[in-house]
């Protein structure tokens, strides 16, 4: 009986510092690379742009350092949409998306540019945006 107490303990021992090992892992894994669900790119079209941007600062006040952003209630409902070209269809904007912080930011910063085209819809590299 000794024995089987002394084994489970350190069975249960051993498993509980195997999962505080395997916690550390993850957050040092996410420390390094601080958000692997965020978009690299985003594509966008100016009605998108525009409720983004009139949301921005409600979507900064996000606690996480991954955001996710949800422009799915700014769609227009009802309005066709023009015949596609037949060389090349336009990209279909992104109505969800998780972004970093930073990205974030720099997704407002390049809507914001001037001179932007963002009609049918624009592909907005976040990759530099670290």
């Amino acid at each position: 009986m000794g024995w089987f107490v002394s084994y489970s303990v350190f069975s249960w021992s051993a498993t509980a510092g195997g999962i505080a090992a395997s916690l550390l892992l993850v957050a040092d894994a996410s420390a390094q690379d601080a958000c692997g669900l965020c978009a690299k790119q985003v594509v966008i079209n100016s009605e998108l742009a525009t409720c983004f941007l009139d949301q921005y600062d409600q979507i900064a006040k996000a606690k996480s350092d991954a955001i996710v952003v949800d422009l799915s209630g700014c769609a227009s409902r009802g309005i066709v949409e023009a015949l596609p070209s037949p060389t090349k269809a336009p990209a279909e904007p992104d109505v969800q998306f998780i972004v970093s912080r930073p990205q974030l930011a720099c997704l407002k910063k390049q809507l914001e540019a001037p001179g932007i085209v963002l009609d049918p819809s624009a592909i907005i590299e976040l990759d530099g945006c670290k």
